[in-house]
């Protein structure tokens, strides 16, 4: 016997979940990514769960555009409330090249190009601002781009 949606959600708040509760996921969602005719979405590879650091074995997204192309990011409604920011690493994910700070309650940000970032080949990674229940531990999405000319290790 199938029951109701809200019988359902309160079975699960008197079972003790919370966040089902409060209406939070438990996933920290996605980050979109737009550049020229490209839409993808990059999964996390870090964030803050339930007071908890979280690691997620995933590989970003690689994305080739060609030069001048505008990139939009897109992040859930949750990080842009806190704040969040752009960090260009080099093509190993070693090296800050840079960072643009995005202002607190964007949720889309489109001020980025292909052209902006001098090698070919690049990173950008979405960091949730921090100070959140895991003080310095913060959520993170890289996302791969490649340029003519360029190559990505791996």
């Amino acid at each position: 016997m199938r029951r109701p949606a809200t019988a359902s959600l309160l079975a699960l708040c008197a079972a003790g979940s919370l966040a089902a509760c409060a209406g939070e996921p438990d996933t920290p969602g996605d980050v979109r990514v737009q550049a020229g005719s490209q839409d993808v979405t990059a999964r996390p590879t870090q964030y803050c769960l339930d007071g908890e650091g979280q690691r997620y074995d995933v590989t970003p997204p690689l994305v080739e555009v060609s030069p001048d192309t505008a990139i939009t990011l897109t992040v859930p409604e949750r990080i842009a409330e806190r704040g969040w920011q752009v960090q260009v690493f080099d093509e190993s994910l070693q090296e800050v090249i840079g960072e643009v700070d995005v202002p607190a309650g964007t949720e889309s940000f489109a001020e980025i190009s292909s052209s902006d970032v001098v090698p070919p080949a690049f990173y950008l990674v979405v960091v949730e601002d921090k100070g959140g229940d895991c003080g310095e531990f913060t959520g993170a999405w890289p996302i791969g781009f490649l340029r003519a000319g360029g190559q990505l290790p791996g």
